[in-house]
């Protein structure tokens, strides 16, 4: 499925079982969390996993995504679990409109989703919400992942070229990606072969 996702194919994940909808945080992220500090923006946050486990650990958060259930259901995962996160409808391509600043600005899986053309715009949003100083945490799938179910593969040079300018990449890892038992078959064991990116946006 590897072409250019569209509303409707998320939609329709959704209105099964998303793959990456694992109903907790991505462990990538879990184990950078003592190097975030201060306010957090999920760009692409889903069903809102990775933002709630921010806000457990008292960060402010806001989650965004551009499909209306997985924002419902970011908030009402919010409210029952008594935690003090924002979730909004907004396109992530539209953040260099955005007014707010984050310190850490985290993406589980949006990059990938995006057109070349569409990875510049989106590319240049984060940088204009990310506080300089501020820090990205982002994971994406890696060409190394065999076969063509899932999203568009990503290669170390693709992400060298995205991030070129405006930060200074502080690490870029293997890691697999978590997703559901039931989509456990269509991606190599232990989960699809991805990237995991840290850098921090130039003072």
């Amino acid at each position: 499925m590897s072409e250019i996702p569209t509303r409707q194919t998320f939609e329709s994940m959704y209105a099964e079982k998303a793959p990456w909808d694992i109903g907790r945080p991505q462990k990538v992220f879990v184990d950078v969390a003592d190097q975030v500090h201060g306010s957090v923006l999920d760009a692409g946050c889903g069903t809102g996993e990775n933002a709630l486990f921010f806000a457990g650990r008292g960060h402010p958060v806001l989650g965004i995504d551009f499909l209306e259930f997985p924002i419902r259901e970011a908030k009402r995962k919010a409210s029952e679990r008594s935690l003090n996160a924002e979730f909004v409808c907004m396109d992530a391509l539209k953040l260099t409109t955005f007014d707010l600043r984050f310190d850490n600005v985290i993406d589980s899986g949006l990059f990938h989703c995006f057109s070349d053309v569409d990875r510049g715009i989106y590319v240049e949003g984060l940088t204009h919400v990310t506080r300089p100083g501020g820090k990205l945490f982002l994971a994406c799938f890696s060409d190394e992942e065999p076969g063509t179910f899932g999203p568009r593969r990503i290669s170390e040079e693709d992400l060298y070229r995205a991030f070129a300018r405006g930060g200074n990449l502080e690490f870029l890892r293997r890691v697999q990606f978590e997703t559901t038992p039931e989509s456990k078959d269509s991606f190599s064991s232990g989960g699809p072969k991805s990237w995991f990116l840290g850098m921090n946006r130039s003072a």
